[in-house]
């Protein structure tokens, strides 16, 4: 990716600079030193025997020696490549940050009332209601309903966290314990377990730390048989931190917590773990350098990209802006839609519907599968769903 190659070319730079800078110090060191040497020639001689011509030896003696250092020829090269590599990454930047992104931008009917219903849901997944109320307000559309009380409530769970208070988190589980069950989380007892953890450390009452268990962890016991006995055999121990079960007094513990709190909230909310403002722009930006790359070479070739249906070119945005699978047809080694689902035949093997069209003859005959001796014809095949 070209972000790549802004950073090996930053890194270029950085690397030279670095050398330019110890060789004009070196060079400075050296003058210094010279100098000195002179300086100290002259104060020990006698200056009641000295005459002008001492000083004058002496200070040739100091400029022939500077002219044999030659500073500015010990400089010329280093600094000559500094400014090649500085040259070199300007130009990079120059053309990987286009200032008109424009071109990239493909006309798109939508809602202003959805994209500003997005921009205040997202100040208010981040904790900034008082800009989440501004935007509204004067975006005009204060009327519509936004998760800002349902959010205020989640920040309040995490700030009491931050406060070691596990009541309201405990709480907020118990109200939607049958959510939580349905998306297999273990929430409601990782809770349970940090609030027992926390009155046999803190309170240092083990039997109170006891009745906790038997009431509260008691009905896990049946689906977690592996994690109640070890919380159990806390209790033996007088110092957790030093025990085999230290990672339950470990900080780390309350922050996994929290993050797995917000990711549940917000699961039962019906939205996403991360903004989906924060995830559309910065998939945007990975690709942006490719689309604007496309459109320079589309123009070239008085070519029009907006109309197309699919990108005559991949665009890598990475992993973790991946959410759902894609299938390439093996055959015609074209990307699936709509139009062209994959399309599963009874030997099991998967290919587009235009290649079944295509090897069928427009289903008027049966055909070999290309990748086993099965033969088929296309009322068989089935549509594949992701």
């Amino acid at each position: 990716m070209e972000i790549d190659s802004l950073r090996e070319a930053f890194d270029r730079v950085v690397e030279k600079r670095t050398l330019s800078s110890t060789k004009v110090q070196e060079a400075i060191d050296q003058i210094v030193n010279e100098v000195m040497q002179a300086i100290s020639k002259i104060q020990m001689m006698n200056t009641d025997s000295m005459d002008s011509c001492d000083h004058s030896y002496i200070l040739a003696e100091l400029k022939a020696k500077l002219n044999e250092v030659a500073p500015l020829n010990q400089l010329e090269g280093c600094q000559k490549e500094l400014n090649v590599a500085l040259s070199k990454y300007l130009k990079l930047l120059e053309k990987s940050f286009n200032p008109d992104i424009s071109k990239a931008y493909r006309n798109v009917d939508f809602e202003t009332s959805t994209i500003n219903n997005i921009i205040a849901n997202h100040f208010y997944r981040q904790g900034l209601f008082d800009l989440g109320d501004s935007f509204v307000h004067e975006c005009g559309e204060s009327d519509r309903s936004y998760l800002k009380s349902s959010f205020q409530e989640m920040y309040g769970i995490l700030e009491a966290m931050q406060a070691r208070n596990l009541e309201p988190a405990l709480s907020w589980a118990a109200k939607n314990h049958d959510q939580l069950l349905q998306n297999s989380s273990m929430l409601e007892l990782k809770l349970h377990s940090l609030q027992f953890v926390e009155i046999l450390t803190n309170k240092g009452s083990k039997d109170e730390a006891l009745q906790y268990a038997r009431t509260h962890l008691g009905p896990f016991a049946f689906m977690h048989e592996a994690e109640i006995p070890r919380l159990m055999a806390c209790l033996i121990w007088d110092r957790l931190d030093q025990s085999p079960y230290a990672e339950f007094v470990s900080s780390t513990q309350w922050e996994k917590l929290s993050e797995e709190l917000i990711h549940q909230f917000c699961s039962i909310l019906g939205q996403s773990s991360d903004s989906p403002l924060n995830v559309a722009l910065s998939a945007g930006f990975q690709g942006l350098p490719t689309l604007l790359k496309l459109t320079m070479v589309m123009a070239a070739k008085k070519q029009e990209w907006q109309a197309m249906k699919q990108l005559p070119v991949p665009i890598d945005i990475g992993p973790e802006f991946q959410y759902h699978s894609v299938f390439v047809c093996p055959v015609l080694r074209e990307q699936s839609s709509d139009e062209n689902p994959p399309m599963l035949m009874p030997c099991g093997h998967a290919v587009s519907k235009q290649s079944i069209m295509k090897l069928s003859k427009s289903s008027s005959r049966t055909f070999k599968c290309p990748y086993c001796p099965s033969e088929a014809v296309a009322s068989e095949c089935k549509q594949l769903r992701f």
